[in-house]
């Protein structure tokens, strides 16, 4: 039986980055994730994300400025796979057609924060621990969280599918609070991609009140 097949999109940057694509990978050669990861793309040449791939033998593809509709959907297709996970991927994405198979049924994104509160543009990586703080230090909020969602046209606004709560603690440093964001990330990201793209959580690509998921499944709750 072929298994789906994934294109991850990860920034990283120049220096790094990149774990949560190599997490996924790593989880698809075990059970965890059933699912072929089949290449991964980043809008830097050489940086962590190429690294990490090269080393996993893992395709690469450098996806530079303008990130147009047509390319986006240029490289769906000659990717050949049905799925495409945003993992740390930076850019506005454009293009999504359900006529095609780059659409917002299988496009989904994990985010290291709560949304819609900490979501939009320019709310990545430290600025988002850094605000999220800085919103605990206030009183308004006393987690973070670890968000996944289906893929619209606006920055972090599609339909959330999970959302792990995390404890803030008292003098909490944003980089004390990363690192454990982070490892919720890497514990949640392969079983709820895996189901994704297995179909057993879903939804039509148009209306919120679509997604269909197991009876068990637990979209919200504290980790």
């Amino acid at each position: 039986m072929n298994k789906p097949k994934i294109l991850v999109f990860a920034s990283g940057s120049a220096e790094g980055g990149g774990s949560g694509f190599e997490n996924l990978v790593v989880a698809s050669r075990t059970e965890k994730l059933n699912a072929d990861i089949v290449g991964v793309v980043s809008n830097y040449a050489s940086g962590g994300v190429k690294q990490k791939a090269d080393r996993l033998g893992i395709p690469f593809r450098y996806f530079p400025y303008p990130w147009t509709d047509t390319e986006y959907q240029k490289i769906a297709a000659e990717s050949e796979a049905s799925w495409f996970a945003l993992s740390g991927w930076l850019k506005l994405v454009a293009g999504l057609d359900l006529a095609t198979k780059f659409n917002s049924k299988t496009v989904f994104n994990i985010h290291p924060d709560p949304l819609p509160e900490f979501g939009g543009k320019g709310m990545y990586g430290h600025h988002v621990h850094e605000a999220v703080i800085a919103a605990f230090k206030r009183g308004e909020i006393t987690h973070s969280a670890v968000t996944m969602h289906y893929v619209i046209s606006e920055f972090d606004r599609g339909p959330i599918f999970l959302r792990r709560n995390i404890t803030i603690f008292e003098d909490e440093t944003p980089e004390d609070l990363a690192r454990r964001v982070n490892r919720v990330e890497h514990m949640v990201q392969p079983l709820v991609t895996d189901l994704i793209v297995n179909e057993i959580i879903k939804w039509d690509g148009i209306n919120p009140e679509s997604l269909n998921y197991p009876s068990s499944y637990e979209i919200e709750r504290y980790v």
